[in-house]
């Protein structure tokens, strides 16, 4: 699936593609980047650590925000409800999640990490810094530091999105 700016309708073959500016040129780069990156995070990440990109974005979701109901993760994850119950189906029956302490609620199941949960997002540390060493090679640490702090105000307008 390609990302790139869409051109013109065939019936004009020889028009030029629209150059995005502004705004809609960073909003076409972060669309780009959010389904590019899946590819080095699944390879360099992901297979070798035996999980689906799935189910590494819960690990890393629950590693990184305590127990969490399957409908959290859903919204944190932007991946359907029945997609993350099925992982999580699967990640407990290979003993990295659990049912939540908090169960006073009988609608609202949160699960965390297992022991070995906590083992396995222990090891997706070394294997991110793999693939960010590689994607990040050449940027200076002025421009990471800068991505970041773009990226944090970016996340921090989503959180207050109202349409």
């Amino acid at each position: 699936m390609s990302l790139d700016p869409p051109s013109l309708p065939a019936a004009q073959p020889n028009a030029e593609p629209i150059a995005f500016e502004g705004e809609v040129a960073l909003l076409v780069d972060l669309l780009k980047l959010g389904t590019f990156i899946g590819t080095p995070m699944r390879e360099g990440v992901a297979e070798p650590l035996g999980l689906t990109p799935t189910d590494l974005r819960i690990i890393l979701a629950l590693g990184g925000e305590g127990e969490l109901a399957g409908h959290d993760l859903s919204e944190i994850m932007g991946v359907p409800p029945m997609n993350v119950s099925r992982a999580l189906a699967v990640l407990a029956e290979r003993g990295l999640v659990e049912p939540g302490r908090n169960r006073s609620n009988r609608r609202r199941k949160p699960v965390r990490l297992t022991a070995a949960g906590e083992v396995l997002f222990a090891q997706t540390v070394p294997a991110m810094e793999r693939v960010g060493a590689n994607l990040f090679k050449g940027v200076s640490q002025r421009d990471r530091d800068a991505f970041r702090r773009v990226a944090a105000a970016v996340l921090a307008r989503i959180g207050i999105w109202g349409g």
